[in-house]
This record gives structure tokens, sequence and C-alpha cells, in this order.
């Protein structure tokens, strides 16, 4: 706290240090004269300032060679007296600034770090220190001199000096002698006080600019703060001197001044036109070297500084510097994805601001500025592309889409120029040129029913694209916004026909022709765009409608719709029909194609085929984003779009399916249906009548089929009653064509079938279940041990007899096979109604009927892949029957021939799918397969097992993924289940336990032996009592003692044997067998 309040007590303290320092220039007087001046309040000090200021100027002037100590001492005593007072005579303000100038004057002792730095402090503090128009006084064209020795002296140390704080110092100090220095203690200029000191600081723009220009471009080694202080005064400096507003002021002719400051007028600038046009030209260059290092500048102040020096140019001087804006709105727009969330954030404000004042838009020099920017960049992108790195590249693409939205609604005087255009759109089309080269594109299939749309889960999801000249997501995603920028202020009529044209124009182009179109009506809705201003008029809906039509109708012509997307001779064929024919297309409602067009290449290569489905999935994708901006109004358009969309989703490349099914969602919500399976049943009249002409028209529309099987995977059981009557079609037509379009019908079948159990197998599930649990209270609920009769046993023992004579098939008329059977079908299953009287087949069941009765007319195709889909669609059959046993027990009858032929002499691969047809017929007809599956089938399966087992034993873990292995897999895991459903009798048994038995060796593979082991859990269900005895007698794990000794030893053929292959596995079910004896029972994998 300050001892001395009044003047004469501070001058009473003040004076003997004063007088000593006066008497005796020493660092210690100044020091001690410091300490006192701690003492005396502010405004006594500020009475006493000239009295105080004396011994220390003295110091500094004192004749002699100068002690640094000394000066430093002075100088920063001299700083804290000025801190506390103000300057209010402007002779005191020259004289000190004069004074300190000179200590920093350059001489054969130049003056230390230490002594520039605190004159540095003691300058800009004196500069502070000056009322406002006491400063005002400094700058008049009588000062210029000093003036002009001030700024020399302080660029000097700013250019040489390598201490990075004093570097820093001298540019602050600068800045504040410029009279740009942003703390609030000095008012701002008015109109007039700029004017003035714009004309005076003219005089030393040359020089500032070029040695800031040299300190920004400098060292990266002197840090960023120093970077940072020269490019704000820059920018100052140039703002305040080349003002629109100024310059516009400036008189024609230069003003004379009085003869006394004739020689001032020597060195003062006038800023006329002549001299603006020649500075604007000189400092282009400046900034176009200060724009290149900045720009990819380290540190992200100094990046952020550089946007601030574009806003403050463009704000003040957009007309006197517009041949500099090159340079600077490059870096600005360069600078929107920067790295630093700061700059990136300041960068958008600046550009929302530039676009919310209409800088550009008033401006016809910008804007030609930013045209030719445009066309340069466009003519240089394919090239920039191509070199390179993903970063580099993202910064092109994002200078790119900084023109575009910085020229907002002016972007159209660029579209309407054929060159500009021209080259935009050829460079679009050179980037976005996908790498086709990927052969996974067309091997991946679709196979049976994948493809089944989960709610929500293909809703708008684009596949995943690869372009030739980019990897990074990033650069797609800054594609797809230039392509929506200019939806958004471009001429939709113009762009559309435009890139309709290159679509049209080659093959090589339309891919990228039909991205661009799809990204342009997004952009031209408002989708997803992202834009610095609104624009002028949005597009009214009937002409997005108008554009969106003619773009559907190019997309879904024969020639762009019907392409060879896989080697599928049989898809071939379908693809090659619509092309080279010029009537009816496939879509019903369509237009006639008026094109003859040449015939598709028989052998397409696959980099063609992998382009050709790249094409489709981009034209869905583009019919779904136009589903998405025309919302309900696109109802009008779903009799064009919504049956050739469905036809692709029933295509068996999976990459144009899984695109097919995102579109029917997009289309879906997009028209307010409440998912794909209301779309379809709303529409399904028009879809039935196409189908319905397709399947009349088949060499013409091939593809119906697909439409039929798409609605049938998507839809419920309410579009039955709507299809049948095209069901009935197919399998018409199927009668009539099944040597050329089997597989193609069966496919339909088996989604027709597929659905049937969908929709209707909860009957079967539930009469199933009702079985099992009948059963499963009968085992666990039985009385228990209750005292035997004799009547009890010889009934026993009679249904044994007759059960044994069964299942070796000696029963009465066996010779007559037929004769045989008839009885049995005679026989209704309990569950079944009774014959006569009896209730017509449902809708569903006589559909299943009759795909069966067509089953087994092509069990014995000659083409396996045929057979292979027969046999699927007559597994389902049988479940769809299950209910209907009258029905399914002759079918079955009927179907058994052929199906026995599949399972002991066809291609491996039928008889998988056969045994598999086999499980599921045993499990639906129970008795009725028993006596045939131990005629015709066991010995062929045992036998199988049995000379198979060798080669498995020894195998080498390869073997596992061989179709043999598979075999053997598929019976063992069946076989057991087989047993146990058809209740086979032990002569049977017997085959069942000696064939697998060797595949509980420990040789086998692992998944061999799991499979062994579930067969003998089945036949423990079945009759455990045998299965324990056969166990025992291979491997008998210890001895069982007699409970009396009136008995004989138990003696078993597996006790005492050595331990083999056979025996952990033995045990181990052994082990299990106990368990379920004494009640801890698990039921069979």
């Amino acid at each position: 706290m300050a001892l001395f309040r009044s003047p004469r007590s501070a001058f009473g303290a003040l004076r003997p240090a004063c007088v000593q320092l006066t008497r005796v220039q020493t660092a210690e007087n100044v020091c001690r004269l410091a300490a006192r001046l701690a003492a005396v309040s502010g405004p006594a000090l500020q009475e006493l300032q000239e009295y105080v200021l004396f011994p220390l100027r003295f110091a500094l002037r004192a004749p002699g060679p100068q002690r640094e100590r000394l000066v430093q001492s002075a100088v920063q005593c001299m700083a804290s007296v000025l801190a506390a007072t103000a300057v209010r005579r402007p002779e005191l303000l020259r004289e000190l600034l004069a004074e300190l100038c000179a200590c920093l004057a350059p001489g054969p002792a130049a003056p230390s770090e230490d002594v520039k730095l605190a004159v540095t402090e003691a300058l800009r503090t004196l500069l502070h220190s000056a009322s406002g128009d006491v400063s005002l006084s400094l700058y008049q064209p009588s000062t210029l001199p000093l003036l002009g020795c001030a700024v020399s002296l302080l660029l000097g140390l700013v250019e040489r000096e390598r201490a990075k704080q004093l570097k820093v110092s001298a540019l602050k100090c600068l800045q504040v002698l410029v009279l740009q220095c942003d703390c609030q203690e000095h008012r701002p200029l008015g109109d007039d006080e700029a004017q003035q000191c714009g004309d005076l600081f003219a005089s030393f723009l040359p020089g500032i600019s070029i040695s800031l220009s040299r300190v920004v471009t400098g060292d990266i080694k002197q840090g960023h703060k120093p970077t940072v202080a020269a490019i704000r005064l820059f920018y100052l400096i140039v703002g305040l001197v080349m003002a629109d507003a100024q310059l516009a002021r400036v008189p024609k002719s230069k003003e004379k001044l009085p003869e006394k400051e004739s020689r001032v007028s020597e060195i003062l600038v006038h800023r006329g036109a002549d001299w603006s046009k020649s500075t604007a030209e000189k400092l282009s260059l400046l900034l176009r070297k200060m724009v290149e290092f900045s720009s990819v500048h380290p540190h992200w102040k100094v990046r952020l500084e550089l946007v601030e020096l574009v806003h403050h140019l463009l704000r003040n001087c957009s007309h006197s510097l517009e041949s500099s804006f090159t340079h600077l709105l490059k870096a600005l727009v360069g600078l929107v994805n920067d790295e630093s969330s700061e700059v990136q954030s300041r960068c958008n404000e600046v550009l929302q601001g530039i676009a919310e004042q209409r800088i550009i838009a008033q401006s016809r020099a910008l804007a030609d500025v930013l045209s030719e920017n445009l066309h340069s960049l466009a003519t240089a992108l394919p090239r920039l592309m191509s070199s390179q790195d993903d970063t580099g590249k993202v910064s092109t693409l994002s200078l790119l889409l900084g023109y575009l939205k910085l020229l907002g609604p002016k972007i159209n005087v660029v579209l309407n120029s054929t060159s500009h255009l021209g080259r935009l759109s050829k460079a679009l089309m050179q980037v976005l040129e996908l790498d086709v080269t990927d052969v996974k594109v067309v091997e991946d299939r679709r196979w049976g029913c994948e493809g089944s749309l989960q709610p929500g889960v293909q809703n708008g999801r684009c596949q995943r694209k690869y372009f030739r000249f980019f990897t990074e997501e990033k650069v797609f995603q800054l594609l797809q916004q230039v392509c929506r920028v200019l939806g958004y202020y471009g001429n939709l009529y113009l762009l559309v026909d435009h890139f309709m044209g290159l679509y049209g124009e080659s093959a090589m182009y339309r891919k990228q022709a039909a991205m661009v179109l799809n990204e342009l009506i997004a952009g031209a809705a408002g989708v997803g765009v992202d834009v610095l201003q609104e624009r002028e008029a949005s597009p009214s809906m009937d002409d997005l409608k108008g554009s969106v039509t003619s773009i559907l109708e190019e997309y879904t012509d024969q020639a762009n719709w019907y392409l060879i997307t896989s080697v599928d001779t049989e898809e071939v064929s379908h693809e090659q029909h619509p092309v080279n024919h010029t009537g009816l297309p496939a879509r019903p409602g369509g237009t006639c194609s008026t094109i003859l067009l040449p015939s598709p290449e028989l052998h397409a290569t696959a980099r063609t085929m992998n382009s050709n489905i790249w094409q489709m999935c981009i034209q869905l994708e583009g019919v779904g984003c136009f589903a998405a901006v025309l919302g309900k109004e696109f109802r009008l358009l779903l009799l064009t779009a919504l049956y050739p969309v469905l036809e692709k989703a029933g295509d068996k490349t999976l990459l144009i399916s899984e695109t097919a099914l995102g579109t029917l969602a997009e289309m879906s919500e997009a028209c307010g249906y409440g998912s794909v399976q209301h779309l379809i049943n709303d529409n399904s009249d028009y879809l039935v009548n196409g189908i319905s002409l397709g399947l009349r028209q088949l060499a013409q529309q091939p593809h119906a089929s697909r439409v039929l099987d798409t609605m049938l995977r998507h839809s419920d059981a309410s579009l039955l009653p709507l299809v049948e009557d095209v069901i009935q079609d197919v399998l018409s037509t199927l009668d009539q064509c099944y040597n050329s379009q089997a597989s193609t019908f069966l496919g339909v079948l088996h989604s027709l079938m597929t659905a049937l159990v969908q929709w209707f197998g909860s009957f079967c599930s539930e009469e199933q279940q009702q079985q099992q649990s009948t059963e499963c209270q009968n085992r666990t609920l039985s009385p228990g041990p209750q005292a035997v009769t004799a009547r009890d046993m010889e009934q026993f023992f009679l249904d044994y007899i007759r059960q044994k004579q069964i299942a070796e098939g000696d029963v009465p008329d066996s010779g007559d096979e037929e004769a045989d059977e008839v009885p049995t079908l005679a026989k209704p299953e309990p569950n079944n109604c009774e014959t006569e009287g009896e209730a017509p087949l449902p809708s569903h069941a006589q559909l299943a009927k009759d795909v069966l009765e067509r089953c087994i007319h092509l069990l014995s195709d000659r083409s396996l892949r045929v057979r292979l889909k027969v046999l699927d669609v007559l597994e389902l059959c049988v479940i769809v029957l299950h209910p209907h046993g009258n029905h399914l027990l002759p079918m079955a009858h009927r179907v058994w021939p052929a199906l026995v032929t599949r399972l002991i002499s066809d291609d491996p691969l039928a008889v998988l799918r056969a045994f598999k047809v086999l499980c599921t017929l045993a499990q639906k007809c129970g008795d009725f397969l028993r006596p045939r599956f131990s005629r015709d089938v066991l010995p062929k399966l045992t036998s199988s097992l049995l000379s198979q087992a060798p080669a498995s034993a020894r195998a080498r873990p390869v073997y596992t993924h061989t179709l043999a292995f598979k075999l053997q897999l598929a019976v063992l895991q069946g076989l057991g289940s087989l047993c146990e459903k058809l209740d086979m009798g032990e002569c049977d048994l017997n085959k069942v336990a000696d064939a697998c038995l060797i595949y509980l060796s420990a040789k086998q593979p692992r998944k061999l032996q799991e499979a062994a082991h579930s067969v003998f859990l089945h036949l423990m269900a079945v009759d455990p009592d045998w299965t324990w005895l056969l166990l025992t007698e291979t491997c008998c794990p210890h001895g069982y003692e007699p409970p009396h000794a009136s008995l004989r030893p138990v003696k078993l053929a597996g006790m005492g044997r050595q331990r083999n292959e056979l025996t952990d596995n033995v045990r181990l079910l052994l082990e299990r067998l106990r368990q379920r004896e004494s009640g801890a029972q698990e039921p069979p994998p």
C-alpha cells in the first residue's frame, strides 16, 4: 500500500534519490529510485511524472559508453513510471519515443537481448500511456521521420533477432505503434482519423509487409507465437491501408503541404488508383507465399490466424485486393476440414458469415475469381486424384466443395457455361470410376430363401463401393456433397439433361452418371445437403417428379435393366431375351422399346459382370432415393418402379438382391406403408396381373417368376388367395416347359412351400408337440411295478412274436407289394377324419399336394441341380401335408420308389439331400415307412457305413472337408432318430448297431464319434436293455455279483478285455445309460 499520497510528501521522498541519480548514473541509484517509487501513489506520481523521468532520461543520454545494466534498469524504471501515469504532453511523447528508439540504434556496441526486450516493453508502455489526443499528435506528417525510425528499428528486431520472446514483444509493439492494438484503453479511430493514419502508414506498408512475410515464411523452429503475431499484424496494417472505404475517399490529386514540411511530402504516399493497383499486385505475391506456408503449418494456432487474415481482408479489402482472393479463398475453403476442431469451427463461421453477408453474390469480381478457381480445379481434378494420397484428395475435394458453397446461387452462372459444366462433369465421371476387378462380387450368390427382410435391417443401407482412384470413405462423402450442392443451387433440368446425356453416351460413364443423378435429386430436395446459404427458390414437387420420372424411365429401360450379371447359363439366357426383344418390356404398363439393341456377349468377362452388377445396384439405390425425395407422391410411380425392383429382389446375385430389398424398404417407408409386406399386399392386384402376363409370354418376360418369388418371401398368409391362380399358372407352365424352365420354377415353388410352412406350420408343430408331450407323460406317469398275471405274460409274448414277424417282413400277402400297401393306406390314422364325409383340403394343403405331384415326376430329372431343388421342395411339401395323413400317405407311397433311387444310386449331393427328406418323412409318416425303410434303404445305408469306416479311420484332418465325410456324418446324425421314430425291430437295430459301433473308435474323426454317440443314445430310447447288453459285450468296465449264491455268476463277453479304441466311448455311453436308468434322463441331441 502506498505511503505517500500527496505530491508534497512524495516529492520529499523522491527528491534525494532523483538528485543522487542525476549526479551519479549507476544501476544501484536507479534501483534505489525504483524502490522509492513503489511507495508513491498514482495520483501523486502523475504530478511528479516529468520530475521523476528527468534523471532517468539523463541517465540514458549520459555521454560516454553506455553500460547495459544501467540502461536496462533505467528503461525498466521508466516503464514502471509510465505504466502508473499518463503522458499528457505531445512533446514529451515524441521526446521519450526518440530517446527509447536511440537505445535500439545499431552501433559499435550493440545492446544485449535483455536491453532490447526492456526497451520494446517500455515503448509499448509509452504508447499505451498516451491519452487519445496526445497519441494522435504523433501521427502527423511532421512526425513521419520519427515514426519511420521506430518502425524500422522494430522491424529489424523482428527479422534479425532469434529470441522468440523478443520477436513477439517487438511485433506487439509495432501493433500498438500502428494503432491496431486490441486493448480497451484506446478508443476506436473515427473515419477521418483512420483516413489520416492510413495515408501515413502507406509509406511504411512495403517495408512492413515484406518483413512480416519473411517472418511468417521463416524457419519453423522459431515457434508458432512469432508467426501468429506476424500474421495478425500483417492483416491489420494491410486492412487499414488498403481498406476499400478509405481508398474510395482518397482524392485524385495529392494534397500540398506547407513549405516547412516540403521534405516530408516527398516521402508521403498518395493512395491513388495507380498506387493501389501496383501495391495490390505486390501484396498478392506476398499473400500467396504466406498462405502456402501457413495453411500447412503444423501448429493449429497459425492456421487459425490464417483464417482470421482471410476474414479480415475479405471484409475490408474485397475490391482493392481482388487479385489476391484466388489464394485467400483457396486457403479458407481448404481449412474447412482441418484436423483441429477450433480451426474447423472458425472456418465454418467465417464461410457462413461470407454467405450471409452475400459478399460473393454482390461482388462480380469475387464470383469471377471463384469461377476461374473452380474451372482450374475441375481441370486438374483427375490428375490430382490419381497422384495424391488420401489426405491430399480430401483437401482437394474440400476445396472444390467450398468453392461451390461460396458461389451459392451464383453457381448457375458457372453451369450455364458449356466449358465449365463440361469440365466439372467429366472430372466427376473420371473421379467416380469404380473398381470392377473384384471377382467376389460376381461369386456371391443368394441361395434358397436367404435375403428375407427383417424389419429395419435393410432400410436406408447403401452398399459399400470400391473406387479406382481412392479408398477413403471421407473422399466419397465429399463427392456426394459436391453433387448434392450442385443439385441444391443448380438448374435441375439443365443438370439432369446433361448427366442423362453422359449416361447414354458411353457405358464407361454410365455408373458414375447414375451416381451423380441420384445425388442431384437428393440435393435438389434438400436431403442431406450442407450449405452456407439458402437458395433463392426451391424446385416444386412437379419439377422433382418430372425429373425423377425421366430418370426412372431411363433406368428401367430394357437395355439398362436387364444386364448379364452371372455366368449361370440359366440366368444368361434369361437376360438375353429382353435385350434382343423389341416388343413388350418385362415390366407391366411400360412402354415398348424403340431401339434395336445388339446381342449381348455370350461369354461375358468377370469385369463386365462386375460392372453390370454395380450399375444395377446404383440404379436400385437411385429408385430408393427418389422414393425418399418424393414421399407419398411416389405412389403414382409405383406402377413403373415396383415390379422391376421386385424382379431384382429375386435376383440370384447377392449384391443386387440385398440392394433391391433395401430399395423396397425405402419405398414402403416413403409411400406411407408400414412395411414391405403391406407394400406388396396393397399392390398385389397390379403385381399379380403382371406376373400372369409374364407367365403367358415367358420368352419375352422370363423374370415374372422372380417377382412372385419375392412376393412370397416378404408377405403373409393374406397374400395366398390373391396368388393362388398365379401358382396354378406356374404349375401349368412348368408342365409345359419342364425341360427348359424347371430350375426357375422350382425356385418359386420352393419359396411358396417355405412360405406355407411359415404361415401354416404352427398347426403341424402344435400337433407334434402334443404327441411328444403325450408320449412323455405316458413314459413318466406310467404306473409303478405291479403284479404280472399269466394273461399279461401271454399277451407280451404274442405281441413280441407279431412285431418280430412284421419287422422281418414275414406277414401275410407280402408277395405282392401293392396288395401289401393297400390295406395300410386304407387304414385311417387316429388323428385323421374318416374318409367318408371328409372335409375338402384347405387351399394351402391342396397347393402343397399339387406341387408334390410335380416333384414326383421331376425327381428323376437328368439335371442334378433340378433334382436337388426337387428334394428341397419335397421336404417342405411333406411338412405342409403332415396334418392331412389321408393325402400324405398315398403321395408318400408314390414318391418312395424315386426317393429310394436317389438314396442308393445318385450323386453324393443328392444322397445327402434325399436322406434329409427321408428323415422328415419318417418323422411325419411313422409306421407307414417302417417296412419300406427296413427293406429298401437300411441295408444300403449300413453297408455304406461299414465300407467307409476304414477310410475315415485312417484319414487326415482334410478328410472332414470331403463330400464322403459329410455323407457319413449326415447318415450317422439321422440314423438314430430314424430308428426311434420308426420303432425299428431287433433285427434292424442289430444292423444299425453293427454299422455304427465301429464309429465309436477313437481313430475316427471327432464329429463322426459324436454322431455315433447320438445313434446309441436314440437306441437307448428304443430298447435300453438290448443296448446295454450290446455295449457290455464290447466292453464291460466292472463285474456283476449274483444277488444269491444259488444263482450262477454273470459272464459277459466284454469282461476282462484289454483297453482298445472303443473303450472310452463305450464307457461313456454306459455311464449315460446308468444315469438314464437312475432317473437323470437326458434327451438325445
